[in-house]
């Protein structure tokens, strides 16, 4: 009689019938996986930028782990490199951008990503060393700007709304420094990498900054200094969840979504890295997240 192999369904690998034992030993297996031994843990790759979001991620990562979930947490310090890490497949996904970057970043690569969930908003400010109000900044002053052109809006959208110089009109967070019109003081910009401003900031007048990036360097008390701040509720600005869009229908990122945004832990953790204060951040998928508006001093 013709011998016919036969296929194992989990493992893939080819038996004979002529061996019994290994027959046995593999109906063992089935019946004790039948009879609710545990499967392997489920895993998803996603990568953050080093701070506030990779200390809330680690922690949502950990109530994974207990519900079979296993997310294993990639930190990059630079704004590249995660998009095309996930658009090569290395990743499932990422959570360090909000939506306008995204935009920008689809727009000059044409990797095929999307936003899945929404993710904290962090506030951004203006921050002076030398200075104790934007009124007493000198003509000439120095002024550090995110290098990258979606920040970089942000941060003059910001200058603008502090009355310190005019935009090309309906530029709005678009706007480059191409873009400034009007500038009285004669402000001289320097752009830098953004995860890079938390240094900038002893080295000139005026920063544009993250109140996140300050608490994480251990300035938390700066970080509440800024001497303005954006308005937080904006949802455009909120940091996104984002797949590959073959993806975003996942259900293992969509559960790890859901711990993220349920966890009693995960929002301690996140109220710690904005030193506790509530006016430099929000949380935009709960239904009471509302507006804030910008301060200045």
């Amino acid at each position: 009689m013709e011998s016919r192999a036969i296929l194992h369904p989990q493992a893939g690998l080819v038996r004979s019938p002529r061996r019994p034992r290994r027959r046995r030993r593999v109906l063992a297996a089935a019946l004790l996986l039948a009879l609710g031994a545990a499967p392997a843990l489920a895993r998803v790759r996603i990568e953050v930028t080093p701070g506030s979001l990779a200390d809330s991620i680690h922690v949502a990562a950990a109530e994974a782990k207990a519900r079979k979930l296993d997310v294993q947490v990639v930190e990059f310090t630079d704004w590249t490199t995660p998009n095309l890490a996930l658009a090569n497949g290395d990743l499932d996904v990422n959570y360090f951008q909000h939506q306008a970057f995204l935009d920008n970043a689809v727009a000059e690569t044409g990797f095929p990503l999307r936003s899945v969930a929404l993710g904290i908003v962090p506030n951004i400010g203006l921050y002076s060393e030398r200075h104790a109000s934007l009124a007493a900044l000198p003509d000439g002053a120095t002024v550090a700007v995110a290098n990258d052109p979606v920040n970089q809006g942000r941060g003059l959208a910001l200058l603008e709304s502090a009355g310190l110089i005019n935009l090309t009109n309906g530029a709005g967070t678009r706007a480059t420094l191409d873009d400034v019109v009007a500038n009285p003081k004669q402000l001289r910009f320097v752009e830098i990498a953004g995860p890079q401003l938390v240094r900038a900031v002893s080295d000139v007048d005026l920063a544009q900054g993250y109140p996140a990036h300050f608490v994480n360097a251990g300035r938390a008390d700066f970080a509440g200094q800024a001497l303005i701040y954006s308005g937080i509720g904006d949802r455009a600005y909120a940091i996104r969840f984002v797949t590959r869009a073959d993806r975003a229908d996942d259900p293992e990122i969509a559960q790890f979504v859901a711990i993220y945004q349920t966890s009693p832990a995960v929002r301690a953790r996140i109220d710690a890295s904005f030193a506790h204060n509530p006016s430099l951040y929000a949380l935009p998928w709960l239904p009471e997240a509302a507006p804030s508006q910008s301060s200045t001093r």
